[in-house]
């Protein structure tokens, strides 16, 4: 694992940006196709807003989600929302290419569903991952047991509203070439130091084929010396 430390939110969003951008040439040169996992979240999306400026080969894009909230398709709680009004209806990606969880269905059936859509397209090129208060990322809450075999899992009764929620699982998320963490705020920072002193967080559970990196501000970061 990888620990880059930036100056604040904007930072980490642009260095994601240049991550993400780098890991798409990569990818098209390679194979043809870019495959990337988003992830919902304030500094994400200012990520999203930077990417929306940029050019790429957008046509080469495939665009999946780490997990998602139950909630009606256009309520702007949903991260497919933030994700279309941030990134995806400002770029050129064909609409069959972007891979929304379908959460209004609700938990079980929408779980089934993704892991079916997403059994061809792993390994992903770039999964995008947060930091909760908790330690948690995506929709993996600490303190559960989780089915492993399941690659996308129903979530009842989380933590913090909604309750009800479908996410990728460690599984899932762990197979990609590259995996980047986006870790911005003050109340990041027990977390972060949670988390680099080894405590099980589930966020602690991902793993990568290739490259893991936490781009963390330094609000997160603390006062600890990098």
């Amino acid at each position: 694992m990888i620990w880059t430390l930036n100056d604040d939110a904007q930072a980490v969003a642009g260095r994601a940006c240049s991550r993400i951008q780098q890991a798409a040439r990569t990818a098209i040169a390679t194979r043809g196709r870019f495959s990337i996992v988003l992830a919902g979240g304030t500094t994400p999306a200012l990520c999203y807003r930077l990417l929306a400026q940029s050019t790429s080969d957008w046509d080469r894009w495939h665009v999946y989600f780490g997990d998602e909230r139950c909630l009606a398709v256009t309520d702007p709680r949903r991260n497919s929302a933030m994700a279309l009004e941030a990134l995806l209806d400002r770029v050129c990606i064909p609409r069959d290419q972007i891979h929304p969880i379908a959460a209004e269905l609700g938990t079980e059936i929408a779980a089934r569903d993704y892991a079916m859509k997403i059994s061809s397209a792993t390994p992903f090129d770039m999964v995008l991952l947060g930091l909760g208060e908790d330690g948690h990322t995506a929709s993996l809450f600490p303190g559960r047991n989780y089915q492993l075999q399941l690659p996308v899992i129903p979530v009842h009764d989380a933590p913090k509203p909604p309750a009800e929620r479908v996410s990728m699982n460690f599984p899932a998320l762990s197979n990609s070439r590259q995996v980047l963490f986006l870790v911005s705020g003050n109340s990041k920072q027990k977390a972060v130091e949670r988390w680099r002193s080894g405590d099980p967080l589930p966020a602690s559970g991902i793993r990568s084929r290739g490259r893991l990196e936490v781009l963390v501000d330094r609000a997160a970061w603390g006062e600890c010396p990098p």
